[in-house]
């Protein structure tokens, strides 16, 4: 079944009703509490039925201690089975889960939560706890369910809740079904809060017409089947597993550190369970198809990877091709938290076709466009942009903003009507959405991404784009990789690379006099490339920041103050 099958739908959660009827005993979500995947307790199973009536227990829980549709409850739980069917109880009460990665920090977390107001939480007794005591922040914050033991604070608990309803559910799974939220395709779905790459944090109000396009969406482009199976190592994505009929497995890994997830362990998941696609950020493909190399291993069950979050280097999608059989392909979609999914590119395409113009400074190509969007270049404008008419679309080839729309994108950021204003341009009946990366479209309607507009150089000579010149300094064997940034003045900026070397081989670090020789072939590099000439300084950086979310968007709004520290030091 698809969403295109049942077009009144809206709703994920009722994909995953009708796929407990045709499913009942499939496993819906395999978590693992442990990395030995041979031992008998290492993962625990739930099948559809179980995920699809204990959602709905959860849902009648929830209306039975005051929550209503539109009721804002932030969710703080770690990821597993209990994440999973809490979303859905969610979905199906009608109710509002904020959902925000703790990795980001106390101070924002804290921020983000009381600035998207919720009335209540549902989260484990630590959060509870902290809930409780900064309780000024959160006034609104009255049905508190604690998943786990509850101590000196108010609410209930989840397994209160459960024991309460799943007879119920049990008995007339027909006419609870009724008494569950009939959402519209423009009703409030969830608030998920960007990783902050370029800035605070910000809570993207999804609709559930959002979530109802993206499952379509993905299920078309890359031919996904019900009855496949795939480790997801970003948990969101078992939602949309669930509404297609498939199994999501949730490996043994901190979900908000994923380039510490342990390689061995993922492989031996894949080769478990026969996954048919697995997701992850970059950095975690990074380190299987290393380990996958080293070892001589195969993973010939697995049709697709999928790698979300930011630019996927060239040698690791050369290395998951590797794993792969011929028939299987590495995918990079591109989005947003505001956009998902705009664009895909596969490992095959870009071997094969694109790699080269990449390494020579000419962006990194995303790919075309699902059959859902719309997309357009215009002019870089720094302030907002009330009206499409206000904004210049340029010829391809030409760097620009890119601007998209469609069902999947998201018509605004909750309770933040400033930055709603600058990421969206009203049209006729719809509108566009700014995604705040530079680029251009080639001749075939791909588009080339060559970064953040808030990350480009803006020097005296003209504007330096990252992405294009940090590949031609990625190129050299010894970086790991670089980050362009400007110091000083926006259209004064002097223009610096920083470097992060490859790891160390041989438990030696680099010495400072193979710095020394490395340094002087990069000033080559700069002298060399037009792109590059205005590059005045070579920095070294132990280990360049990057964001919690997929833990490979540089932040280099941080890496500009650190290179302006260096350099006044010298």
């Amino acid at each position: 079944m698809t969403l295109a099958d049942n077009p009144e739908a809206c709703n994920v959660a009722a994909l995953l009703s009708d796929w407990a009827e045709r499913l009942p005993d499939r496993a819906a979500v395999i978590a693992y509490r442990s990395f030995n995947v041979d031992q008998p307790s290492a993962a625990e199973s739930w099948t559809f039925r179980q995920l699809d009536d204990d959602s709905s227990a959860i849902a009648l829980g929830l209306k039975s201690i005051g929550a209503v549709p539109g009721t804002r409850l932030a969710m703080l739980v770690p990821v597993g089975f209990e994440f999973v069917s809490l979303v859905f109880a969610c979905f199906k009460a009608g109710v509002v889960p904020i959902m925000i990665d703790p990795g980001m920090g106390r101070k924002n977390l804290i921020g983000c939560l009381a600035g998207a107001q919720p009335e209540g939480f549902l989260a484990i007794p630590k959060a509870q706890a902290i809930r409780t005591l900064l309780r000024s922040k959160f006034p609104a914050a009255k049905l508190n369910v604690t998943v786990g033991p509850r101590l000196f604070w108010g609410g209930v608990t989840l397994k209160q809740l459960r024991a309460n309803h799943l007879p119920e559910v049990a008995r007339d799974r027909v006419s609870v079904r009724g008494q569950l939220c009939q959402s519209q395709r423009e009703d409030p779905a969830a608030i998920i809060f960007t990783s902050g790459g370029t800035g605070v944090p910000k809570g993207v109000h999804y609709c559930h017409g959002n979530f109802a396009r993206q499952v379509q969406q993905i299920q078309e482009r890359y031919a996904i089947e019900p009855g496949g199976t795939d480790v997801a190592c970003f948990p969101l994505f078992a939602l949309f597993n669930a509404g297609m009929g498939n199994t999501t497995v949730l490996p043994k890994m901190n979900f908000s550190r994923p380039a510490q997830a342990s390689p061995q362990h993922l492989v031996q998941v894949i080769a478990k369970h026969q996954a048919t696609q697995a997701f992850a950020s970059p950095a975690v493909w990074r380190n299987v198809g290393a380990y996958c190399r080293r070892k001589q291993i195969k993973l010939p069950s697995v049709k697709r990877v999928l790698a979300a979050g930011a630019p996927v280097s060239p040698d690791v999608l050369q290395a998951m091709k590797n794993c792969l059989e011929p028939e299987g392909d590495m995918h990079t979609p591109y989005g947003a938290t505001e956009a998902l999914p705009v664009a895909s590119n596969s490992a095959t395409c870009v071997l094969g076709e694109t790699v080269n113009a990449t390494r020579a400074g000419k962006g990194t190509c995303v790919g075309t466009r699902f059959s859902g969007i719309e997309w357009k270049v215009i002019e870089i404008e720094e302030g907002p942009i009330a009206d499409i008419t206000m904004a210049k679309e340029v010829p391809p080839g030409t760097i620009g903003e890119i601007i998209v729309r469609g069902e999947v994108v998201t018509k605004s950021y909750f309770n933040n009507p400033k930055a709603t204003a600058a990421a969206k341009i009203s049209a006729a009946n719809s509108f566009w959405h700014r995604m705040g990366d530079t680029g251009y479209l080639d001749e075939q309607d791909r588009f080339w991404f060559c970064g953040r507009v808030a990350h480009r150089v803006l020097t005296a000579a003209g504007t330096m784009y990252t992405i294009p010149c940090e590949a031609l300094f990625n190129n050299h064997p010894a970086v790991f990789r670089s980050a362009l940034v400007g110091i000083g003045e926006p259209g004064q900026q002097e223009p610096v690379i920083v470097i992060e070397l490859e790891p160390a081989t041989g438990g030696r670090p680099v010495s400072q006099h193979q710095w020394s020789t490395i340094k002087s072939e990069l000033q080559q590099i700069v002298e060399t490339h037009e792109l590059t000439r205005n590059i005045k300084h070579v920095l070294r950086h132990p280990s360049l920041p990057v964001d919690i979310r997929h833990n490979v968007k540089i932040f280099r709004e941080q890496l500009s103050g650190w290179a302006e520290k260096q350099l006044e030091s010298r």
